[in-house]
């Protein structure tokens, strides 16, 4: 794949719905950014991108955008989805070079041909000089610390902001896997429609994002569904402003489909498993990682459906990135992994 040549800069890329983030070898992780660019309305010049751009959700002028180009872990809008690359590669490289990078980027197992080209059209227009696309459930594995290169049963679960992936590993290749376009993109959304529903309130996607990230929990606990949150928004009905008085088991209860889903889906790839590695699994446990593993009591959910013990990674918004990146610094202990890699 020629990924060490010696004047091109080496980068990882994990862009996901709702969050990018960026590795370059020898310097670690230097971009993390929300998945989000604010551009002008007539010309499509840049505005400001990630959290700056986020910020303006919902509150900018009818002269700027604000746009997500992601969803369920593909990119649905090429132009944007290219502008933002451009952004966050620049951020990337300190010192300017002539020599343009070469990328490896993380895509969803459900992943289509068609998804995969797109995001490698992307990357050749944003300047990239090679680009190299692996299975973002391999990296994420990786870069949660499990010993994927062994002949042992590994299971990794990560849950994005479009997508969760659900991978049994071993010997750096996938076992069984699925991928479910139901993650934190979605508990927000489903949050959001609740409130409209039932509540007669509207508020807009951050909003439903904070209250998730607050109030929102997968598993029964006191303490958790006794916390309140106050939120602000709007009256359906009258159009006015409104104040309403949230609390975690509302907004549990909001989520339970959602999480009930994922935790299905984990317990399907374990029976599609063979005995063996099973086994090995049920002694290790299984990763969790991605936002989602950030939900309160999602990991105890999972651990009561499945009877498998369920570890969270300790980084785990960076666990893609931080996989390409090992990747990337330790060439030869992954060389299997290379070897199934798509590159252009």
């Amino acid at each position: 794949m020629g990924l060490l040549g010696f004047f091109s800069s080496d980068i990882g890329i994990d862009l996901g719905t709702a969050n990018t983030v960026v590795y370059v070898k020898g310097k670690g992780i230097l971009v993390r950014n929300p998945s989000v660019i604010a551009v002008d309305a007539e010309s499509q010049s840049v505005i400001a991108v990630g959290e700056k751009a986020k910020r303006l959700g919902g509150r900018q002028p009818s002269n700027i955008v604000v746009r997500y180009p992601l969803r369920d872990g593909v990119i649905t809008d090429l132009d944007i989805a290219y502008k933002l690359l451009q952004q966050v590669l620049e951020q990337a490289q300190i010192h300017r070079s002539l020599f343009p990078p070469r990328l490896v980027m993380a895509v969803p197992n459900g992943a289509t041909t068609i998804e995969q080209r797109a995001l490698q059209d992307i990357a050749e227009q944003a300047g990239a000089k090679e680009v190299v696309i692996i299975d973002e459930a391999i990296a994420a594995a990786i870069g949660s610390g499990l010993p994927i290169d062994k002949p042992l049963g590994n299971m990794i679960v990560d849950i994005g902001g479009g997508t969760t992936e659900v991978a049994v590993l071993s010997l750096c290749g996938v076992l069984s896997s699925q991928s479910l376009r139901v993650a934190g993109a979605k508990m927000d959304d489903v949050i959001h429609q609740s409130l409209k529903r039932d509540y007669d309130f509207l508020v807009g996607g951050q909003t439903a994002q904070s209250i998730k990230h607050q109030l929102g929990s997968a598993h029964e606990n006191a303490q958790w569904d006794s916390d309140k949150l106050e939120v602000g928004g709007r009256s359906l009905n009258s159009g006015l402003p409104k104040q309403l008085t949230l609390t975690g088991i509302e907004v549990r209860e909001m989520l339970q489909n959602e999480v009930k889903l994922i935790a299905r889906t984990v317990q399907q790839t374990l029976e599609e498993t063979t005995p063996e590695v099973v086994s090995d699994i049920y002694t290790n446990g299984l990763m969790l990682c991605g936002g989602g593993a950030l939900l309160k009591g999602l990991d105890m959910l999972i651990s009561r459906e499945t009877g498998v013990f369920v570890h969270v990674a300790p980084n785990p918004l960076d666990c893609v990135a931080l996989g390409i990146g090992e990747m990337l610094e330790n060439r030869q202990r992954w060389d299997r992994v290379w070897s199934h890699c798509t590159s252009v």
